[in-house]
């Protein structure tokens, strides 16, 4: 039976990793890598490549082995076992990119040493605060350091934290060869923000047996299961026609939109849902008299719920078509990812291994599902089992974005301990 003692030097050697830790972190978000929904070319800003290419020269200079960038810029490397007999590769992934939802152009860092529960004021001149009074989760991380940034772009700890996290731990593995562990896999992929960060993932060059996505938020979280998701664009044509002379004549199509979006159950929506609550989500509107256009996401945890969703959204637009009498409404709903519970339930020891894991590095997991999606749900139908485990990360996607440096390294901790227990189990 192997020890843990990666885990126990790794927490030894506390303060030299949490600077580690945080110099790392702060060299990756200061490269601005946001993508782009609205550009097919892969990647979706060129821009990501420049993160991309600094972790293709990092992972070389470590030691890992098989490092290679590829034309779409999915970045894999490989840890060799260090042990002689075979177990299961696992991977970890995390992507490069940052959401499009808000700038992370300019990102400016601020380190906040042994917080002490109170406001933390982000940006005087700009009266931006982060207070426990909005965000009550800060005050579990009294007495820790926290990083966030100057509240006028988002941090990028939404996957950057994940991305620190996995090449820590491989230096770890690599310096401390007394870690048993088996293969291990990791790879970096672009464009996970705009829902296409597997569309290119390489499944079979990548050898793994199963993976864990490090994208989650909160320390302790470990989720294998996330919406069935779907999109759907409502698009409404009018009648433009002089006002003075309209009667009877003109259609104004954003009437008609507002007409459709009443039709929808006020109640579900992601502002009054949680848990398991499935939701129709508004996230985007365009329109003048002559067109309107609607861009909805569908989302819910249960299959059979999920397709009525989609049946209920298009009847509603066919129900008012008849009102109207005229074909005036069309509907296009395109499925996006689907719960990886489906094909994570048969390999169940693979989130056992990650919640003894965490119970190693003296974290409580809480498994529960996430509203939302990572590339690991798309990995999952793609052959390749990837539940999500924490990179410790809040308030994503905005500038209230914060990372508690002690959850990531004991995010590292955890990926070492996988290895460690990988190598154990199937001895």
């Amino acid at each position: 039976m192997y020890s843990y003692c990666g885990f126990t030097n790794f927490g030894r050697n506390f303060i030299r990793t949490m600077q580690k830790l945080i110099d790392r972190f702060v060299s990756y978000i200061t490269i601005d890598t946001q993508s782009d929904p609205n550009n097919l070319t892969f990647p979706s800003t060129e821009k990501q490549w420049d993160l991309a290419k600094l972790l293709e020269k990092e992972l070389t200079e470590i030691g890992l082995s098989d490092v290679y960038l590829d034309e779409n810029c999915y970045l894999m490397a490989s840890l060799p076992s260090n042990i002689s007999h075979k177990v299961p590769t696992i991977g970890f992934i995390a992507h490069i990119d940052t959401s499009p939802d808000f700038t992370g152009t300019n990102v400016k860092p601020q380190i906040h040493k042994n917080y002490d529960g109170k406001d933390i004021v982000l940006n005087e001149d700009e009266d931006i605060i982060l207070s426990p009074n909005d965000f009550d989760d800060l005050l579990q991380y009294k007495g820790q350091t926290l990083i966030t940034t100057d509240g006028t772009t988002l941090l990028g700890a939404d996957d950057k934290a994940g991305i620190t996290e996995i090449v820590t731990a491989m230096e770890y593995l690599i310096n401390h060869p007394e870690v048993k562990h088996g293969t291990i896999k990791i790879c970096f992929p672009p464009d996970e923000e705009v829902g296409k960060g597997a569309h290119k993932f390489d499944v079979k060059a990548f050898n793994a047996d199963w993976a864990y996505t490090m994208d989650g938020s909160e320390i302790g979280e470990l989720e294998y299961e996330n919406f069935n998701a779907a999109s759907g664009l409502v698009e409404i044509k009018g009648k433009i026609v002089h006002p003075g002379y309209a009667k009877g004549k003109m259609i104004n199509s954003m009437q008609i939109a507002n007409q459709f979006m009443a039709t929808l159950p006020a109640g579900e929506v992601p502002e009054r849902t949680e848990a398991y609550e499935g939701f129709y989500h508004l996230y985007g509107m365009s329109g003048n008299i002559e067109k309107t256009t609607l861009h909805y996401i569908i989302r819910d945890h249960d299959k059979e719920k999920f397709e009525k969703r989609k049946v209920y959204f298009q009847e509603r637009a066919n129900q008012l078509n008849a009102s109207l009498g005229k074909d005036l409404i069309k509907i296009t709903i395109k499925d996006q990812y689907y719960n990886m519970r489906e094909k994570v339930e048969p390999v169940m020891h693979i989130v056992d291994i990650a919640e003894e894991a965490m119970l190693k590095a003296s974290i409580k997991p809480n498994i529960k599902a996430i509203r939302g999606g990572t590339d690991g749900s798309q990995l999952s139908y793609m052959g390749l089992p990837c539940p999500n485990i924490f990179a410790g990360g809040h308030n994503f996607h905005g500038r209230y974005e914060y990372v508690p440096v002690e959850s990531m390294q004991k995010a590292t901790q955890v990926i070492i301990n996988i290895a460690q227990i990988t190598a154990q189990k199937f001895e």
